[in-house]
Parts: structure tokens; C-alpha cells; sequence
């Protein structure tokens, strides 16, 4: 079975907790869960990774890439938290590891919100994008990674 891997940037270890106003009431815990369980669902291993440390998501990122060149990953569904706005070195790292698609997701519409969060250094990297969805986007970021980069492989064969 073929993996997917869901990568959580700085503090999105406090989901639950942490404004919840912006970005509700659901823990970490309860999105990994639901996610794997839609995973095992759809025929995908989910595996969840978070970090508050850059180096620690650029190791998870190089390390799928090479489980994408052995046949053993579909992708990435990565939200890089406040890392979004400040990373080259994860712009790199996406870059580096193409083809291997990585969907960035965001909880809130960062366009709606702070200035300093309308850029990201990860998009230009990333084969796709989702934001503002809550939660809920890391089953729509999931979804659309398996609709454009299988089920769209399997027409075009």
C-alpha cells in the first residue's frame, strides 16, 4: 500500500487550543486520526508528522522523495505553518524532490488574513494548493493528490 504522508509545521501541535477562533476546536490527534482513517478508506497508509523545527520537516520531505522514487509514496499533504511565509529551504526542498507531488494546506484563508501571510515561498514548489477549508482540507488536499496524480494517470495509460 502506498503512502501518504500528512507533514505539520510549528504549532499546529496546538491545534485544539491555540485560537481557536481561527482554527476551531479540533486537536492534531483528532486530524490525524481522521485522516488515516480515510486513508485506510481510499487504500492509502497515512502516515502523520509533526514539527516545530525546519530541519526536521526538510528530513521528512527528502526522505519521501526517496520513497516516491522507490514506488512506496503517492505524496505530501503539508501544512507549513508560519514556516509558509519565512522557508526557502522548504521551497528548496519541494523543489528538490519533484516529481513527488506535495499539496501545501492551509486551515484558515491566510489571504483573508495578515499581510505577512498573503505569501508563501512553498506554493511556487507545491503541485497544488488548499486553504481555508478548516480542517476538512486535509481530506480535500488527500482526495485531490489521489484524483490528479492516479486516478488521472490511469486515464491517460
Amino acid at each position: 500500500m502506498k503512502k501518504i504522508l500528512i507533514l505539520n509545521g510549528p504549532n499546529l501541535n496546538l491545534l485544539g487550543t491555540r485560537e481557536p477562533a481561527q482554527y476551531g476546536y479540533t486537536t492534531l490527534a483528532d486530524v490525524e486520526a481522521f485522516c488515516q482513517a480515510h486513508g485506510e478508506k481510499i487504500g492509502y497508509e497515512i502516515e502523520c508528522f509533526q514539527s516545530n523545527w525546519e530541519g526536521a520537516l526538510l528530513d521528512k520531505i527528502h526522505e519521501y522523495g526517496r520513497l516516491y522514487k522507490a514506488g512506496e509514496a503517492l505524496g505530501i499533504v503539508f501544512n507549513p505553518g508560519a514556516f509558509t511565509h519565512t522557508s526557502i529551504a522548504l521551497h528548496d526542498a519541494v523543489k528538490g524532490v519533484d516529481p513527488l507531488p506535495v499539496i501545501e494546506c492551509h486551515i484558515s484563508n491566510v489571504h483573508a488574513r495578515e499581510e505577512f501571510r498573503h505569501h508563501s515561498w512553498v506554493s511556487p514548489a507545491a503541485a497544488g494548493i488548499v486553504i481555508g477549508f478548516g480542517v476538512d482540507g486535509y481530506l480535500v488536499a488527500i482526495d485531490g493528490l489521489v484524483r490528479k496524480f492516479v486516478n488521472s494517470a490511469a486515464t491517460q495509460a
